[in-house]
């Protein structure tokens, strides 16, 4: 079965805590304190895998935590780093974030190298942090910080050079079947080709290119008719487009308006994609009755619209050793395969609705309190400068200095968010 999208839950460890500890030994009486610190939580970690085409894994899981930090004990013995959590997805995933649909992270960028998704919590410091000259009896503890999760949604859309594209049965599967070790089913009735299949062909040494046989387009496919809507993100990424046609017109189907109403659903899903330098492979010629069809008309139709043109037959082979050599020497010239820019700020994490946030006032001081900031105070360096500014912004978006103001703090008064205070200023 080909599965090409997921919804699912990732969650990373949260950090250990430290210990409240004291060094006691023989003839020593009253040690100092030596409680270790917790370990880090463990990591999600999104790593492509070669030898999958498909999202299918995801289909009943979509639930995956890592390994919680250890606690830290006495002797000052640090608590084990929890272990991070690897999910292996195909090349080509795209990482989105469930709520606002934003790109986290193409999995193509960089290679596809690893991606950390969710960073583990922070382990807390043991009591031996917190001794000093005046206090050096620490009765307590930092807890570890929470690791971070998010919903987030899985798309696939493949890696490919030349999408294949064109009406139901027009030979898009014979022709990646004789070219390539691709074995797609093969049939005369429509809709044979039921899910996308690759193909690498081979161009001569360790050459060549992939391409992607997407099931058949139809007239409103754009707007889900027929099989091309689902797959139509799969040749998304192609840098050119190979526009299969049954120039035999074996189906009483005009070349021309089957050209002409292929690319009004791609501009209609993506003009970007409508774009892309597509070549007219005219197949079937094995079975052309030039007395049926005006050759002519057609060939005009497709040197107006400035595109080239093959003849071949997939099942004779004829044209189809041209149509390699031309396809690799446009790859060579054309820019290289599309990757997805970021879209999801990080600071959308902690924005948005479904963050309860609780202020009360005791004295002077606002005390600003809720799950969402906790986790957020694990991520913030007090010391830093970006880092503060990072935290006053998504203070700002999410709302806390608007009900701070309602709840009636004013320039001057005191914040409090989990033991970090600042004097507000609006």
């Amino acid at each position: 079965m080909f599965v090409d999208h997921a919804k699912i839950e990732i969650r990373a460890g949260d950090g250990g805590n430290g210990a409240v500890s004291f060094r006691r030994e023989k003839y020593v009486a009253a040690g100092g304190p030596d409680g270790g610190d917790g370990g880090r939580g463990g990591n999600v970690i999104f790593r492509v895998d070669e030898g999958t085409n498909t999202l299918l894994a995801f289909r009943y899981k979509h639930h995956f935590s890592a390994k919680r930090g250890g606690d830290g004990s006495g002797a000052k013995f640090h608590g084990a780093n929890g272990e991070d959590l690897v999910i292996p997805v195909p090349p080509g995933t795209l990482i989105r974030d469930a709520e606002s649909g934003k790109i986290i992270h193409d999995m193509s960028e960089d290679g596809g190298a690893d991606y950390i998704a969710c960073r583990g919590g922070r382990g807390g410091w043991g009591n031996r942090r917190f001794a000093t000259a005046t206090r050096q009896v620490p009765m307590f503890a930092k807890s570890g910080t929470k690791g971070e999760e998010k919903t987030v949604l899985l798309e696939l859309k493949m890696l490919a050079d030349v999408g294949i594209c064109g009406y139901p049965s027009v030979g898009k599967s014979s022709i990646l079947a004789r070219i390539s070790a691709a074995k797609p089913k093969v049939a005369d009735y429509h809709f044979t080709t039921l899910s996308p299949n690759l193909g690498v062909v081979r161009t001569g040494g360790d050459a060549g290119f992939v391409a992607a046989d997407i099931p058949g387009l139809i007239e409103g496919a754009a707007e889900g008719a027929g099989l091309g809507h689902a797959f139509l993100r799969h040749i998304d990424r192609c840098r050119l487009l190979w526009h299969v046609v049954d120039i035999s017109c074996f189906e009483g189907r005009d070349p021309i308006d089957e050209v002409e109403m292929i690319n009004v659903e791609l501009d209609k899903y993506s003009p970007e994609l409508a774009s892309r330098p597509q070549i007219i492979v005219a197949n079937k010629v094995d079975a052309l009755d030039r007395e049926v069809v005006d050759i002519p008309a057609f060939e005009h139709f497709v040197k107006v619209n400035g595109w080239e043109l093959f003849y071949v037959s997939a099942a004779t082979g004829v044209g189809l050793d041209e149509l390699i050599a031309h396809t690799a020497e446009r790859l060579r010239e054309l820019p290289p395969m599309k990757v997805y820019e970021r879209e999801y700020d990080p600071e959308d994490a902690y924005v948005g609705g479904g963050k309860e946030t609780r202020i009360r006032r005791e004295n002077d001081t606002y005390y600003v309190e809720g799950e969402w900031l906790l986790n957020l105070m694990g991520q913030i360096n007090p010391n830093d400068y970006e880092s503060m500014n990072f935290f006053q912004r998504v203070l700002q978006r999410s709302g806390v200095f608007e009900a701070l103001e309602a709840k009636g703090c004013k320039d001057g008064d005191t914040v409090n968010i989990y033991d970090y205070e600042f004097d507000y200023v609006k």
